[in-house]
């Protein structure tokens, strides 16, 4: 494929910790992992000190200590060695990268700060975008799955059988396990045991600076009831959700979602995906059918779209007879950081750690 002059000219800005870095394609023979080359843009901090990180002056020049997950060591090394093969001859760095599956600090050397600085750049970039390519491994949630609200979900999914059974891709392998209803606040790549303690911490931090506040050191009632459903046409519906809000009217639980993920982003450990937090509990999803497991990402920039695999439903007629279905009210008294693909003694998801208010 032939690059255009404008793709010369206008390369894509990626912003860093507050930098801008222009990504520069480059035309190699392509492979399984696709690599990419970074060129720090015109913000480029090669030729002046770089407060983003430290440079250590040692007895042959100078080195600079990047924490990097485990699994995103392969990102910097390449393909046989060429990605950090390349790195270190152009900016005439010798890079130190721990063994695979051993937790440790990639160490980049060499005679001159700016090469060294060049080096640390290019890294940040580079795990920048392949991080944003990683599964979701964990999820911020209140979960939903109190004995009188689960007891209401199977008496919905019982009468939407009898009586939607016939409608197209409706079948009793779309719906959410009752032990696992939850409400999602966002979605978080947490490779190693350092990010997850960092996110268990900040979640203390949050508890402090805001949410203990807004709570009144209550729990919020809440209310589960109704559905909607996710895309444009309810004859091809994929996510059927339940609506919940605050029993007082308040927007109390809105600002404390929307107040977490703003932390969590403003952190770099959550992608920002929309400006106010969805609040929705899932109850049925096309997912499901393949894989009981399944998460939705509500991220729809990462990987291939699962859509086009999926077999839509026609939710019409459960829209209908169950647009003002009550699944009852709940006391929400903690946010928990939630384990994808897990569950604990209670059938919910494993905690790594949660906010109690």
């Amino acid at each position: 494929m032939r690059r255009s002059r404008m793709d010369v000219l206008r390369p894509t800005l990626i912003r860093i910790g507050g930098r801008v870095y222009r990504k520069n394609l480059i035309q190699e023979q392509a492979y399984q992992h696709e690599e990419e080359d970074f060129c720090a843009g015109p913000s480029d901090c090669a030729d002046e000190p770089c407060d983003a990180f430290v440079v250590e002056e040692t007895e042959k020049g100078f080195q600079c200590r990047v924490e990097v997950p485990s699994p995103l060591y392969k990102y910097i090394i390449g393909k046989k060695g060429e990605t950090k093969k390349r790195l270190e001859t152009e900016t005439r760095t010798s890079i130190s990268i721990p063994k695979p599956g051993v937790e440790g600090e990639i160490v980049i050397t060499g005679q001159h700060r700016s090469g060294v600085i060049s080096a640390r750049t290019r890294i940040d970039v580079l795990l920048d975008s392949f991080r944003k390519k990683q599964p979701f491994t964990h999820f911020l949630s209140f979960a939903l799955n109190q004995p009188a609200i689960q007891e209401k979900f199977l008496q919905f999914k019982e009468e939407v059988l009898e009586k939607c059974s016939k409608d197209h891709g409706v079948s009793s392998s779309l719906f959410q396990n009752p032990a696992k209803l939850h409400l999602t606040l966002g979605t978080l790549v947490l490779l190693n045991e350092q990010e997850i303690q960092k996110a268990c911490d900040l979640l203390q931090r949050c508890k402090e600076d805001f949410v203990d506040q807004i709570a009144g050191g209550k729990p919020l009632t809440v209310e589960v009831a109704g559905v909607e459903y996710m895309n444009d046409d309810p004859a091809m519906t994929d996510v059927l959700y339940a609506k919940v809000h605050m029993k007082d009217g308040s927007d109390r639980l809105q600002v404390i979602a929307d107040q977490l993920v703003e932390r969590f982003v403003a952190s770099g450990l959550m992608l920002k995906e929309w400006d106010r937090v969805k609040l929705h509990a899932t109850v049925m999803n096309t997912l499901f059918r393949k894989d009981p497991s399944a998460e939705e990402r509500n991220n729809t920039m990462t990987g291939k779209s699962s859509f086009k695999e999926r077999e839509s439903f026609n939710g019409r007629n459960i829209l209908k007879l169950f647009e003002n279905f009550y699944f009852g009210e709940v006391q929400l008294d903690s946010v928990r950081l939630s384990q994808r693909f897990s569950s604990d003694a209670s059938g919910y998801y494993a905690t790594s750690g949660q906010l109690t208010f």
